[in-house]
């Protein structure tokens, strides 16, 4: 089983939170990671700098992107990583508002070009999470734009992937399922999907409203789901997976709670400040990951691609400490991860790994 670790460059903790890139990549690099999910908000904070013009709204001209886009490449190189992809191309699909759609598309052309700079052939789409008022019911009309995304990423040079994946707060496409049936639907060799154990407990076997933390048949909802996922699913369109755990909280998350957003859907809020690496149950990880895993890797037989999506709190913090950190927590928990999964050479000793270590 030959599977290879990366890490999303949002991860290794937030750009905002005064973390460079660089920095980023050190500790990618330090503790065996191979590859990294590039965000395009790390690219941007580039693109910001290296820019000459001034501030907009709009964000960093294409020339800028495509520069940050250059450096980072020539940054992922001289540390031995590959970029996965590109992401998050998102609230994209099934727009009601049809010109905005026509935007998102003009907007696509760049992206392909940076992915094209960045020497990645894929790009993530999160399934649309704009609340319900902008985003329609009619699956016909989703399926319909994801197939637009992938004709024109085929007619691309070299072609272009994508990557569609349902979180667990997505407006419409919000399980494993949806998503599936979306892939199969648009039909095109350059779409697939991205599983992630994270939102495929978080929406069936977890409730952060909840006080005890769970959905009321949370066990039986796991056993069910990752029987069909092995029966129905197709592995050659799993281009990568994910997998992170997250934390039990002490409370409900409502009203009231420090992570609550009135703006947000509750898993979402849970998901920017509770996600935890794969095994730390010191921290409050509950979710039947080893269980869902199993099932990616024994039940549909994948092999390439593991990144380590996390997003918490700790990011946030601005300790020169924080990326190193984190960066080493992940690599412990692939350690467990390549144990509990029976992978070959699963290394004892997980910080800091040989780069080679962790091409399994």
């Amino acid at each position: 089983m030959q599977c290879k670790l990366a890490i999303s460059s949002m991860s290794l903790g937030r750009c905002f939170a005064g973390h460079s890139l660089g920095r980023k990549l050190d500790a990618a690099q330090k503790y065996g990671y191979r590859g990294i999910e590039l965000f395009h908000e790390d690219l941007a904070d580039i693109a910001d700098r290296l820019s000459r013009d001034p501030p907009s709204r709009a964000g960093s001209s294409a020339a800028a992107q495509l520069a940050a886009a250059c450096k980072i490449r020539h940054m992922c190189k001289v540390r031995g990583l590959d970029i996965v992809c590109l992401q998050p191309f998102m609230h994209y699909d099934g727009l009601l508002d049809r010109a905005e759609h026509e935007r998102h598309l003009q907007k696509l052309d760049l992206w392909i070009k940076l992915a094209h700079e960045l020497e990645t052939d894929l790009i993530q789409i999160p399934a649309n999470f704009l609340p319900a008022e902008h985003v329609t019911e009619d699956l016909d009309l989703i399926v319909a734009d994801l197939r637009e995304v992938a004709d024109i990423g085929l007619q691309a040079t070299p072609p272009i992937r994508f990557a569609y994946e349902s979180l667990c707060w997505s407006t419409r496409v919000d399980s494993w399922e949806l998503c599936w049936e979306v892939v199969q639907r648009v039909d095109s060799p350059n779409f697939g999907m991205c599983l992630d154990t994270f939102n495929i407990a978080g929406r069936i076997y977890a409730d952060p409203a909840a006080v005890s933390g769970r959905t009321p048949d949370a066990e039986e909802a796991v056993r069910t789901s990752i029987s069909a996922l092995v029966l129905q699913v197709d592995v050659s369109k799993v281009f990568y997976v994910q997998v992170v755990d997250a934390e039990r909280l002490r409370e409900p998350l409502l009203p009231g709670h420090p992570y609550y957003h009135p703006d947000q859907p509750t898993r979402m809020s849970w998901s920017r400040n509770c996600r935890l690496f794969y095994g730390e149950k010191q921290y409050g990880a509950y979710l039947p990951v080893r269980e869902i895993s199993w099932a990616f890797f024994h039940g549909l037989g994948f092999e390439g691609w593991v990144s380590l999506e996390l997003f918490n709190r700790r990011m946030s913090d601005e300790g020169s400490e924080v990326p190193e950190e984190l960066a080493r927590r992940g690599a412990i928990s692939w350690a467990k991860l390549s144990k509990d999964m029976r992978f070959p050479l699963a290394p004892d000793v997980p910080a800091p790994l040989p780069r080679i270590s962790a091409l399994l």
